[in-house]
């Protein structure tokens, strides 16, 4: 086993191995691949924690760091750090692979002088190599109500004494969501790659409708696209035939779905007011790809 800096011949190999370790993992089709494409000349990409990870000659596994920011109570900025995607080839997963490149790359991130890392994953396996849900660092995740402990959220101080006490909130680089900001160009890269079927499947993260925040747990929920293939970003009721059934503004689409608060509330199970679910989705709906390109 050797694991080695990235090198400029290994790019589109590695950019194969991401897209095949995550497709259909979290969410139909997958984006990671595309989000290491692009943030290879991103500032905030740290070129020196790009490692591959290889067994008999071949690229298994994959991890890259980038730079984030912590925002103290008084306004204050602070550098932080965060990693991933990382990832193991199917192939080779669950044989301890990927906790042993981690702590490889942690290490090399202490030796660099990284003092603090938050990310988002699965406290189960990320225990292993030294990480805590991060609100019981005082660390609060930016889409979350402060007093919150989101399970999903994790952090580790590399550099004991790093943090010292002081509470602070997470702000996550942009370039993680760059797949939403620019789907055209997306969907062009991806059409370089072989296709491959897109599926829901268990254990994957809940999927909303880009345009009305639905959940999408099915096929059936989904809308199509101009191919009549069917589209998982959009429901079937935002979007037909690869394009919007309603123009119409965000505020528009906000009132549009109030009248559904009763609804909404019986699934959440707890009373809601056509109010209140307003508000929860004027917070909810600027981040959805529809509304995003609107900024």
């Amino acid at each position: 086993m050797i694991i080695r800096p990235e090198q400029p011949q290994d790019e589109l190999i590695v950019e194969n191995l991401v897209r095949e370790s995550f497709w259909n993992v979290y969410r139909p089709g997958c984006t990671e691949h595309y989000v290491l494409h692009r943030y290879r000349n991103n500032p905030d990409f740290v070129r020196e924690l790009n490692f591959v990870m290889e067994e008999d000659g071949r690229i298994i596994g994959h991890v890259m760091f980038s730079r984030a920011e912590l925002v103290h109570d008084d306004g204050t900025k602070r550098p932080s750090w965060t990693f991933g995607p990382i990832c193991i080839h199917p192939d080779y997963q669950k044989r301890g692979y990927g906790l042993h490149l981690l702590n490889y790359a942690l290490q090399r991130a202490r030796e660099m002088g990284v003092g603090f890392l938050c990310m988002e994953g699965n406290i189960d396996f990320y225990r292993h190599a030294g990480f805590v849900v991060a609100s019981s660092l005082g660390i609060h995740y930016h889409s979350e109500p402060r007093d919150a402990e989101v399970p999903y959220f994790l952090a580790q101080e590399l550099v004991d004494g790093w943090l010292g006490g002081k509470e602070a909130t997470y702000c996550p680089p942009k370039g993680y969501f760059v797949a939403e900001a620019d789907p055209a160009d997306f969907e062009a890269y991806e059409a370089t790659f072989p296709k491959r079927e897109k599926s829901f499947r268990q254990g994957q993260l809940p999927q909303f409708c880009q345009s009305c925040g639905m959940p999408l747990t099915s096929v059936d929920d989904c809308g199509t696209n101009a191919d009549g293939s069917i589209c998982y970003d959009y429901c079937k009721y935002c979007y037909q035939g690869g394009s919007f059934v309603q123009q119409c503004t965000m505020d528009e689409m906000i009132e549009h779905c109030a009248q559904f608060a009763d609804e909404v509330a019986q699934q959440m199970g707890k009373p809601m007011t056509a109010d209140e679910y307003k508000k929860m989705m004027r917070s909810f709906f600027p981040v959805l790809r529809r509304w995003r390109q609107k900024e």
